[in-house]
């Protein structure tokens, strides 16, 4: 039977319709406290390797750990905007296995008594759909350093020539969130993984326990996919790819084993239980190492370092400062904003939320706001194919660029071109506006004269105004737009022509 990857994979919407696919997701974040989980040094992103070290983020002998108290307070916080609730009493664990940049050769974390268990958390999928993820557990635990593996052509150690050690992020504060098997996603499956991933993103933001920021591995994910015959079928093996740091390879790479493993099982053969890793640039998932159970690590409870027993009433205290979740904070935020349901969900999916509330606080209105992010921008963002919040434009600016608009300085058509101006690097709007000569016209002289050119060059549509027939009125404020560039107020020109017919 075959247990290998070389097969034809089966269409992904056919394999869906055979088999029922059940994922898990193992969500990893860096908590954003000042130092280490169990020692003083420093952690900051992008320091000089092997900087930010102390005996104990080395694991040298006679260095014993001590809990930082911050990471604990941000892991209670994780736990009760999970829904979950808070132990009693925890303790931390040795996980016992060899890795180089693991200098213990353990890993202090959290297996039997974690700190927070059995919660759940509601993600919406793009159509509003609302989906239940249970969660079995929140645990603390440290992370691993970072290896850099040299020569070679894929910068993996298969192929290099030697391997660095940047002890840096050893023992960085880490909190896991574990789920349970999500089932009933069906053909969905990938886009929940990705909404959930999302999900918890913008909780730890809004929490304010990690920038989590997944190009820098501060959120990574373990994606555990099987397949069984029928929901009623016995969970089918699974494999778990993993460190994965982008929501699109989050859902892609769950796309490709559903469609990997039902062509495994179609020709007859098995899945194999591993660890597989994810290739961004060909989109598929390759084997890494038989996954281990619980009892390969060999977990016993870590001697130099007491049970955790958090006060109850300063759980509360830390319930009660709990900030607006992502959910709420859109719910207020439409009902402020006035926008309906699909509008909101586009600013969600499009991920101008932050955007267009600030823009709303720099003094454009909700609609105003809306239209140039949803507009003007996201079809340059598409166009250059970047993120909205990655165009060099800011929140200020736009709101700048509306107050230029509804102040008559400037009508759309010309603020179309501000815009223009300001990314492509020339300045605020207000600048833009006076070095390009952008501004309304709003000295009646120079409109008379360009509405007089108009008339005379079309005398039968004088004569069609005097007689009551107002549709040509378009044709002489077209022509007086084209002679002020589109610097004329529309309103104003279409007042000057009916005086000027009628005088």
């Amino acid at each position: 039977m075959s247990t290998t990857t070389d097969v034809d994979l089966v269409d992904y919407d056919d394999a869906v319709a055979r088999f029922d696919p059940v994922i898990g997701i193992e969500v990893h974040v860096e908590l954003g406290t000042r130092t280490k989980m169990f020692d003083g040094a420093a952690q900051f992103f992008g320091e000089e390797p092997n900087t930010q070290i102390t005996p104990t983020s080395l694991g040298l002998p006679g260095a014993l750990p001590a809990v930082n108290g911050t990471a604990v307070e941000y892991a209670i916080r994780i736990g009760l905007a999970l829904n979950c609730s808070i132990a009693q009493s925890c303790r931390f664990a040795r996980k016992n296995y060899f890795y180089p940049d693991v200098p213990k050769n353990f890993q202090t974390s959290q297996y039997d008594e974690p700190i927070a268990y059995e919660g759940f958390v509601d993600v919406e999928l793009e159509d509003g759909t609302v989906f239940r993820v249970e969660v079995e557990r929140a645990h603390m635990e440290e992370d691993a350093g970072k290896n850099t593996h040299v020569g070679g052509a894929t910068g993996r150690i298969h192929g290099a020539e030697y391997s660095l050690v940047d002890y840096n992020r050893a023992g960085v504060p880490l909190v896991e969130i574990v789920t349970k098997p999500i089932t009933g996603a069906g053909e969905r499956a990938p886009e929940v993984a990705r909404a959930y991933v999302q999900t918890l993103r913008d909780m730890f933001r809004a929490l304010g326990v990690s920038e989590a920021r997944m190009e820098r591995g501060n959120v990574r994910a373990d994606v555990n996919v099987s397949l069984r015959a029928t929901p009623d079928s016995p969970l089918g093996t699974r494999t778990e790819t993993k460190n994965v740091n982008s929501f699109r390879s989050v859902e892609r790479s769950v796309r490709y084993e559903i469609s990997r493993q039902a062509a495994i099982l179609d020709a007859g053969g098995t899945i194999v239980q591993e660890t597989r890793h994810w290739h961004e640039d060909t989109g598929i998932t390759t084997a890494g190492r038989v996954k281990s159970d619980a009892e390969d690590y060999r977990y016993f409870p870590e001697p130099d370092l007491v049970p955790i027993v958090p006060d109850r009433a300063w759980i509360e205290e830390i319930r009660a400062a709990l900030p607006e979740l992502p959910a709420a904070r859109r719910r207020r935020l439409q009902g402020e904003w006035g926008y309906a349901d699909a509008e909101m969900r586009d600013v969600v999916n499009a991920g101008a939320i932050e955007l267009i509330e600030a823009t709303v606080a720099a003094g454009a209105s909700p609609a105003a706001a809306r239209k140039w992010w949803m507009g003007e921008l996201a079809r340059t963002a598409k166009q250059q194919e970047v993120e909205l919040a990655d165009l060099p434009i800011t929140p200020a600016q736009i709101g700048a660029l509306q107050q230029l608009v509804d102040a008559g300085r400037i009508n759309d058509k010309l603020a179309r071109q501000v815009l223009e101006g300001v990314l492509a690097g020339e300045g605020d709007p207000e600048q833009v506006v006076v070095a390009r000569g952008l501004e309304v016209v709003s000295d009646d002289g120079p409109l008379l004269e360009a509405i007089d050119a108009a008339l005379a060059s079309q005398p039968d549509i004088a004569e069609k105004i005097r007689g009551g027939n107002l549709g040509p009125v378009g044709a002489i404020i077209g022509s007086v737009m084209k002679a002020t560039r589109g610097q004329a107020d529309a309103g104003r020109v279409r007042e000057l022509v009916l005086e000027r017919v009628n005088a």
